[in-house]
């Protein structure tokens, strides 16, 4: 599952679960956490033989939370495959944040390409067109990017969540 906290997203995967030791994989790190569930949302996390508390706080829908931890707050939204969609139809929007890895946000079939590995592409550039329940939907890019590979053909039924097209985002300059 990806998750977006403050501006960055990142790629989270629970690996198992005893009790409560939890190992999960952040972006392809691995933690192995202690994590108990307390009163009113609160939960003690003991990782590296330190202990954290933080508290929880769902806020408008289901999938936005604000984290408090350590005396800092952290915005945390689930993206699930639907919000994922819906971010890709409008084209993202100011402040959301490209990934490098376009993946497919409901299992569809690749209709056109239209950028090859190398191509330089412009915030709001098309990139491809897929086809999920006989409608078709083009993904754009939401950032300055240079496309590194692309992974799929076109007439490739695609499952949700595989990558479809690499890209090396062009970090901005301060």
């Amino acid at each position: 599952m990806e998750i977006q906290v403050g501006n960055k997203t990142l790629e989270v995967t629970l690996l198992s679960k005893e009790g409560n030791q939890v190992k999960i994989d952040i972006d392809g790190k691995v933690y192995d956490v202690d994590v108990a569930m307390l009163q009113n949302g609160t939960c003690s996390l003991i990782y590296d033989g330190n202990s954290y508390n933080a508290e929880l706080i769902r806020e408008s829908g289901e999938k936005h939370y604000r984290v408090n931890l350590n005396y800092s707050t952290y915005q945390i939204d689930m993206l699930d495959s639907q919000a994922k969609y819906m971010k890709m139809r409008r084209g993202g929007s100011q402040d959301s944040i490209q990934a490098d890895v376009i993946t497919a946000p409901m299992p569809c079939k690749i209709v056109n390409i239209y950028v090859k590995p190398g191509d330089l592409l412009k915030a709001g550039d098309t990139v491809l067109t897929m086809e999920a329940m006989k409608m078709q939907s083009n993904y754009k890019v939401s950032a300055d990017c240079t496309v590194k590979d692309v992974l799929v053909g076109v007439g490739e039924s695609v499952r949700v969540e595989q990558p479809l097209i690499k890209l090396d985002i062009k970090k901005e300059e301060k």
